[in-house]
């Protein structure tokens, strides 16, 4: 048989006689649609001469068969299912297109909205940072971390120290945050620890951002601790010291003490020791003039050191000039040693053995009394202002620094002092 030979393939019965006519007349028809769809096609891009419409003599069931497609055709005809689908496919479009108009304004509702969320985000964050613009515009703000009364002030004192502060592409503060870092430092007594998690720095960056700074500050602002003249004194003193004491009323003095830490050192244990105090404290002399400006402050002596021992030995005296007055309390027995120079020194009265003062001596306490109580104001005030004067001091601080006669304390002291006269004076003018 023809089966057994090796050349031999099936050719009948391979399930392909069972040809439906409907389907056989679809594909034809979609052959011819396609024919006229290509025709239409080339005489569209080839026009040709206008003739004359011959008749029509095609039945209208031709007519309908060889209608072109509402929807083009793929190159590969598809199933009945295709077919379908494409003419039902105009209402799906226009329904997503309506869905997706739809869709496509709320996108833009939530993209509005998670702007604004943004920015109001970043508006609040900006406040809550330690930078130029959560301070502006908010002096209360300022007059809390730093101590100066306004905004402004604090721009004026950073446009003056900006050349001489440290530049570094690696530190994360700028130097308005330098500043604002020292400043609450003074102002706040804050822990280095404190500060450095506040300004997201290490210990060690705060601790030597503060350091520098307060170098740079004393350099600058160290001219404004100075000794004005006679006929600056005299133009501007209140009445109440002219009424009591004339117009030669040029300064007035005191002593206050720092709290610093216990020395290792049996000789430095005893020179900072205060009797007075009970306490290892570093003293300072204090002058104002009669308007309440800080006029000098000397270095940082030891609590042992007497009231005269520190004006004697402090630069003091040497800034007298012949006719000068000095206020001053009892403490301070300089008579002789502000004589030398022509200046008088008013202190209160003593007793000296009466039982009572005279009534002139009465008086005139009362009146030094009056006017000198000015000084301990100011005293106080810087304490206030600035509270790393109230706490203990470390050992490092009263250390002096490398190459130098003054400690960083007396540095601090010094800014801490120009910063008190660039804020406006405690002691009030009366009304004329």
């Amino acid at each position: 048989m023809l089966q057994c030979d090796p050349d031999w393939a099936p050719s009948l019965h391979l399930g392909h006689t069972e040809v439906k006519a409907t389907t056989t007349d679809r594909f034809k028809r979609l052959r011819r649609r396609q024919q006229q769809q290509q025709q239409q096609q080339q005489q569209q891009t080839q026009p040709q001469p206008q003739q004359a419409p011959e008749p029509d003599h095609t039945s209208p069931e031709a007519e309908l068969d060889n209608a072109a497609p509402l929807f083009p055709a793929p190159d590969n005809p598809g199933t009945e299912e295709y077919m379908e689908s494409e003419t039902s496919g105009e209402g799906a479009v226009m329904g997503n297109a309506d869905e997706q108009c739809t869709m496509c304004g709320l996108r833009l509702q939530e993209i509005m909205r998670l702007q604004e969320e943004n920015q109001k985000l970043k508006e609040e964050l900006s406040k809550r940072a330690l930078d130029e613009n959560s301070l502006k515009d908010n002096d209360s703000k300022v007059k809390y971390y730093t101590g100066l009364p306004s905004f402004s002030l604090l721009m004026g004192v950073l446009m003056q120290i900006i050349p001489s502060l440290p530049t570094s592409k690696e530190r994360k503060l700028s130097h308005f945050q330098m500043l604002l870092l020292t400043l609450m430092r003074l102002r706040l007594d804050l822990p280095v620890e404190h500060v450095a998690h506040l300004f997201d720095i290490s210990r060690q960056t705060a601790s030597n951002v503060f350091i520098e700074t307060i170098n740079v500050l004393h350099a600058h602002l160290s001219p404004l601790v100075y000794w004005p003249k006679r006929l600056c004194i005299q133009a501007s003193m209140p009445h109440q010291y002219v009424e009591m004491f004339g117009n030669r009323v040029t300064v007035i003095i005191d002593c206050f003490e720092l709290f610093i830490e216990r020395a290792q050192n049996l000789r430095a244990k005893a020179q900072t020791y205060s009797n007075y105090k009970s306490r290892y404290t570093m003293k300072y002399l204090i002058g104002i003039t009669p308007q309440g400006t800080i006029s000098f402050i000397s270095k940082g002596w030891g609590g042992r050191a007497s009231d005269k021992q520190v004006t004697e030995n402090s630069g003091f005296i040497q800034m007298l000039s012949p006719g000068d007055v000095v206020l001053a309390d009892r403490g301070f027995d300089i008579k002789e040693s502000v004589a030398l120079v022509g200046a008088t020194l008013k202190t209160p009265a003593f007793t000296r053995g009466h039982s009572q003062l005279n009534a002139q001596d009465v008086e005139e306490t009362r009146k030094l009394a009056h006017v000198r109580i000015h000084v301990e104001r100011v005293i106080g005030c810087m304490r206030s202002k600035f509270n790393i004067l109230n706490d203990t001091i470390r050992l490092g601080f009263v250390v002096p620094c490398e190459g130098e006669e003054k400690t960083l304390l007396d540095k601090i002291v010094v800014v801490c002092c120009a910063l008190t006269n660039m804020c406006p004076s405690i002691v009030v003018k009366p009304s004329c």
